[in-house]
């Protein structure tokens, strides 16, 4: 066997030598990601669009439980192979070609790195604005479009990012344990505060706003959708994280526990609250740092500002740190790591200003949602070639090989049938997330592209399944 190119390995790109991300690492990086002020927002707008609790809670069950489906084949090929998702890639794309999902995913993490990082800070913003009113001087003078306040609070949260992650997954796992259970305390705290003023008793079946029932049934498919495409970024890249898990079965129960049971009951959590709110204050505040702002008491506004901040950095580190540092890892693997990686992707977060971008509908909408889109022919693509092409059979050294005879070298070090199915099935995703007449069919972008790509995928690469390793 050849030894491995230094053009494609690196010690972060190579099979994990440990293997230490247990049950609770798993299901503590799931509360992470889920608990953050996005998706409190999202399932909160769905009260208000129409749905009632029951029908938000099985909604977003039914697409955690996909997602949950989907996270354990991704899983699997990341626990087997014990390489990151750029390596993963190299598979279906070829050694070289593998850099085109990988940089597709990281310039869609960093820019949501840093626009995650702006969110928090405006939250952190108006519970200190509550707390210590004599801040509002600070507001009044700005400098690239954020004011003086807004760039304290995020340069804070920024450094305090970029001094976990540039320390390696390990600092990122430990972090994470502390992250998801720690918003779960404040959310508790907060739901028992808004049922105690609601006087315990709050409408579940109903909802504020009325709707037709045909608008009933197409909200509800709408949300599993949307829960799709939601959590479509991070099934991409799950790898990066199962590679670290002794066995599958850690793996499945992790997700288990992380997803259907965890995310479900979060998101419910953050209805009941939402409801509460409607109740109390005739409106539903869906912002939960708006809630807090309203609890008069200078310590609870304190620790829920830590702590949604918090929550917040923890689902930036999973969801959007750690695939662009190894992705570009991947690009340079001799004079870029993953540590420098990870310092690239949070340095550009910052240049990007991110705040700018976020108050762009047309960059948000169309670069982002255009790019997003492209993820699920991505992951379409890699899990058909992985189980239906290969029938998980890998050889994990030919990965680090640049030998014209191997298997993953294909023509020039790219993949030509790979690029065939993947063009016409992103840009078809694209289409219809962002042109207005498909708006019906926006909430299923990613699951129509994942399901293109891979019936696509099957057709025209069948004829090497005898040539699979």
């Amino acid at each position: 066997m050849p030894a491995p190119d230094p053009r494609l390995t690196n010690d972060d790109l190579a099979p994990a030598a440990e293997r230490k991300w247990k049950v609770f690492d798993l299901f503590a990086m799931w509360m992470s990601d889920v608990h953050n002020l996005g998706n409190y927002t999202f399932a909160a707008g769905l009260l208000v669009l129409g749905l009632s609790a029951w029908q938000i809670f099985t909604s977003l069950l039914l697409g955690f439980v996909i997602i949950y489906l989907g996270m354990n084949l991704m899983g699997r090929l990341g626990q087997r192979t014990g390489v990151p998702f750029p390596v993963v890639s190299r598979i279906s794309f070829g050694v070289w070609g593998a850099n085109i999902p990988a940089l597709i995913r990281a310039v869609i993490a960093i820019m949501w790195y840093g626009i995650q990082t702006y969110l928090a800070s405006v939250a952190v913003n108006v519970l200190l604005l509550t707390a210590v009113p004599g801040l509002e001087p600070w507001t009044r003078h700005g400098f690239l479009g954020l004011d003086a306040l807004g760039w304290c609070s995020f340069l804070a949260l920024w450094a305090m990012q970029a001094l976990i992650t540039t320390r390696g997954m390990e600092a990122v796992r430990k972090f994470q344990d502390f992250c998801g259970p720690a918003i779960w305390l404040v959310m508790i705290v907060l739901a028992v505060w808004i049922l105690a003023k609601a006087g315990w008793s709050i409408p579940l079946t109903t909802s504020p706003e009325p709707v037709s029932t045909g608008e009933q049934v197409r909200q509800w498919f709408g949300a599993v959708g949307l829960v799709l495409s939601i959590y479509g970024t991070l099934m991409l890249n799950f790898c990066d994280f199962s590679r670290f898990a002794p066995d599958q079965r850690t793996v499945r129960r992790g997700n288990f526990w992380g997803l259907p049971v965890n995310s479900t009951a979060f998101l419910l959590l953050t209805v009941v609250v939402t409801a509460g709110s409607m109740k109390v204050y005739g409106e539903a505040i869906t912002d939960p740092a708006e809630l807090i702002a309203k609890v008069d008491n200078t310590a609870a506004l304190v620790i829920g500002a830590l702590t949604f901040a918090i929550a917040t950095m923890g689902v930036n580190i999973v969801a959007n740190f750690v695939s662009p540092a190894y992705d570009l890892a991947n690009v340079w693997p001799q004079k870029i790591s993953f540590k420098v990686g990870g310092l690239i992707s949070t340095i550009a977060a910052l240049l990007v200003t991110p705040w700018n971008l976020y108050s762009s509908p047309a960059v948000v909408n169309y670069f982002l949602g255009g790019l997003g889109a492209f993820l699920g022919p991505l992951f379409g693509i890699i899990i058909t070639d992985y189980y239906l092409i290969r029938r998980r059979q890998v050889d994990v050294d030919r990965l680090f090989s640049a030998d014209p005879a191997g298997p993953y070298y294909y023509r020039r070090g790219v993949n030509p049938r790979a690029l065939a199915v993947f063009l016409p099935t992103a840009g078809a995703s694209a289409v219809i997330a962002l042109v207005p007449f498909f708006e019906l069919a926006a909430p299923y972008s990613w699951f129509i592209g994942t399901a293109a790509a891979a019936v696509l995928y099957v057709r025209v690469a069948r004829d090497r399944a005898g040539k699979a390793v």
